[in-house]
């Protein structure tokens, strides 16, 4: 009774999915296109997105100057978001709230541009241009809307994005750092790169970690470096563990720094000047 229970089942579902495509492939073949557009509705509200999608995207172009025209771009772009499509969505959204700085949908169409490259952002160690992309519209939205609820949601992801590029800046520095002499002198770059970082992102909380970079790389600058070039090279040194000092006097690398100065200093007084 159990097995043709379940082969019921099984033969009712197969009919129900069988239905489904034959309305959903009469719908496309359709010409009406207000009965198209209700079928997109219809499906969006189902969470059909897929179908939704290839539905509006015909219709969108034939919206334009009717009642219809806004909210079926905005449909469309939400639809795209909703199957986790960012890239398509963010440009449907942009394209909406150029084509309607006024309209109906203008601030959620701003925020969700921007919050889909947010959750579209990669992993530091990657190219971030949709890091830039969605950075850029939260700009323009908190400019546009700074005292809406999303407001603050949308600072907060701001400095996230923030601080991921402020971590690629610093895995930059670091790997810098390990190269060492290898093919020219990456001490240097380390330190160009982490200060650059320490600039570009003066409230992030690898501060302290670009100054010990710079600390470290100063350091095995000058122990690999000649007699004739070494006194000059750990007084920068002694001037960065200063930098770190005041900057984070109770800093987590307090040891490992006041390791660097004494071998410097040290290195200063026994170390003939030119």
């Amino acid at each position: 009774m159990r097995i043709k229970t379940k082969t019921y089942c099984f033969i009712l579902l197969l009919a129900l999915i069988s239905s489904s495509c034959n309305e959903y492939n009469k719908i496309l073949k359709s010409t009406d296109r207000d009965l198209k557009y209700s079928y997109a509705k219809k499906y969006f509200e189902e969470g059909k997105y897929n179908r939704s999608i290839t539905l509006l995207e015909e219709l969108v172009s034939f919206m334009k100057g009717t009642s219809e025209a806004e909210e079926s771009l905005y449909l469309l772009a939400q639809s795209h978001y909703n199957s986790k499509d960012y890239y398509s969505a963010t440009q449907w959204f942009t394209t909406y709230y150029n084509t309607y700085p006024n309209g109906t949908y203008t601030e959620p169409s701003l925020f969700y541009s921007a919050y889909g490259m947010y959750l579209d952002s990669p992993d530091a160690r990657l190219d971030q241009t949709k890091t830039y992309t969605a950075i850029s519209e939260f700009q323009k939205y908190i400019e546009r809307y700074p005292q809406t609820e999303r407001a603050e949601q949308a600072k907060n992801y701001l400095f996230e994005l923030q601080e991921k590029l402020a971590y690629k800046e610093l895995l930059a520095s670091q790997l810098y750092l390990h190269l060492g002499n290898y093919r020219g002198n990456n001490y240097e770059s380390a330190v160009i790169t982490a200060r650059e970082g320490m600039k570009s992102y003066p409230f992030s909380k690898y501060l302290e970690e670009y100054q010990i970079t710079i600390l470290r790389a100063r350091f095995e600058y000058a122990q690999n470096s000649t007699l004739r070039t070494q006194p000059e090279r750990y007084r920068m040194v002694v001037d960065e563990y200063f930098n770190y000092k005041n900057s984070f006097p109770e800093g987590k690398y307090m040891a490992e720094a006041d390791k660097y100065y004494r071998e410097a200093q040290g290195k200063i007084d026994v170390l003939p000047t030119t």
